[in-house]
């Protein structure tokens, strides 16, 4: 008896896997470098099978380094806006928000050559930075704080700085978005912490909305008042990113924090 089998055409997905062909038997991984061959493009529509052919820390790497560089374009595209307002304002506060926010965008680059060195110890490294750098913004935050509680500051400009920091806070939060969401997805703690650190500068952003508002009003001591509440945040953030970075290793699905 002779078996007859179908001639695939372009628009089938013939494998012959639940019924090899006679004489292949038992050829369980000759898949498209032998007779038994599969169309080309051997996709299967929104399926594809990979065969484990890309390495998933590659994947990981990719998506990480990804990752960072878009949230970095989004505070660089921040603090470009920032930078036209201060020269039209003028305003030494905002020149200080910015050094403090350029600075803080530069914690990103130790996590992102993390990712491409595929080297969880660096990512491991990285997270700590980045908490280092979370305790030092509240510190400065604090010293800020207490400097105008000894010497008040009568503000200036106070539309154009509520404007700055609306827009501060948009960057910082859309940046926050990616690097939480990507870092729930790598099961990165050092992203997310770094997710964290940038949903703190936006809080820190939404501080000078609210003391632009508030001096406007008449109310001259909510600048110091507000920028104590924000440290006290920022101490907070500081501490939630600590407990996640020393409690879970890179590459774990989940925290082991409570």
């Amino acid at each position: 008896m002779h078996a007859t089998f179908p001639v695939p055409t372009a628009h089938d997905h013939w494998h012959a896997v639940d019924e090899p062909p006679i004489g292949e038997m038992g050829d369980d991984h000759d898949h498209g470098h032998g007779p038994h061959r599969h169309p080309v493009g051997h996709s299967h529509g929104g399926h594809g099978h990979s065969h484990g052919l890309v390495d998933p820390s590659i994947v990981r790497s990719r998506d990480g380094v990804r990752t960072v560089a878009i949230s970095l374009a989004v505070l660089g595209v921040t603090a470009v806006a920032q930078v036209l307002i201060f020269t039209l304002s003028g305003s030494v506060a905002l020149l200080a928000d910015l050094i403090h926010n350029f600075g803080d965008a530069l914690t990103a680059l130790p996590l992102g050559i993390a990712f491409f060195m595929r080297s969880y110890r660096a990512e491991k490294i990285a997270g700590l930075f980045v908490v280092a750098a979370i305790f030092i913004s509240a510190c400065v935050a604090l010293y800020e704080t207490i400097q105008r509680f000894i010497h008040p500051e009568h503000l200036t400009h106070l539309w154009i700085l509520a404007a700055a920091g609306v827009i501060g806070f948009l960057g910082n939060e859309i940046a926050a978005q990616v690097r939480l969401r990507g870092g729930r997805r790598l099961h990165s703690p050092a992203l997310i912490a770094d997710g964290k650190h940038a949903r703190a500068d936006g809080y820190v952003s939404l501080a000078v909305v609210a003391t632009a508002i508030a001096v406007a009003a008449g109310y001259e001591r909510a600048d110091p008042i507000i920028g104590l509440l924000i440290t006290l945040v920022i101490l907070k953030i500081t501490w939630d990113s600590w407990r996640v970075i020393s409690t879970t290793e890179p590459g774990e699905p989940h925290s082991h924090t409570h």
